[in-house]
């Protein structure tokens, strides 16, 4: 069966060789700084995609976590709008389930999915929130089945995720 991994180049999204700033769990780019727990770096491949500010795949399955904040010219959409945003490019979207939690003293939405990529059957965990004037949104990707292998790393990187005042 095919991998995350294999189809992640087949999303035109390009890997870049340069990767952001992130120090100590703290992560910088114009206007805005934000916190998180980055995985293991033996466990995970820091790889930098151009549609998030930090990202990773498992070395042992080509699951993926990505962290992204938007700070301008987003408007104010709904958090279910922001949603739906992240799951262009993945076909047969079925929703199994959507709550609302609090993240970094925000309204937070998460939101699970099973769809296809490129004919690949996946299970997406999203979580997306707006703070300061940026949204930041956390996304998890791994073959159906097989997401509770990863589960903990990305738990983790959304506990972590603390944003610093807005530069």
């Amino acid at each position: 069966m095919p991998t995350v991994r294999a189809s992640l180049p087949q999303l035109s999204v390009l890997l870049l060789a340069g990767c952001a700033s992130l120090a100590g769990g703290l992560f910088r780019k114009e206007g805005v700084a934000y916190r998180v727990v980055a995985p293991d770096e033996h466990a995970w491949r820091r790889v930098q995609l151009s549609e998030n500010d930090l990202a990773w795949i498992a070395r042992d399955s080509g699951d993926m976590l990505a962290v992204n904040a938007t700070c301008k010219d987003f408007g104010d959409p709904s958090l279910e709008v922001l949603t739906n945003h992240l799951l262009i490019g993945f076909e047969d979207r079925e929703l199994v389930a959507q709550k609302t939690e609090t993240l970094d003293g925000r309204e937070a939405l998460r939101s699970t999915y099973h769809a296809k990529l490129d004919g690949v059957e996946v299970e997406l965990e999203l979580v997306v929130l707006k703070k300061n004037g940026c949204v930041h949104d956390f996304t998890f990707i791994a073959p159906r089945g097989t997401k509770d292998a990863h589960r903990a790393e990305f738990e983790a990187l959304v506990a972590g995720f603390r944003q610093e005042a807005r530069q």
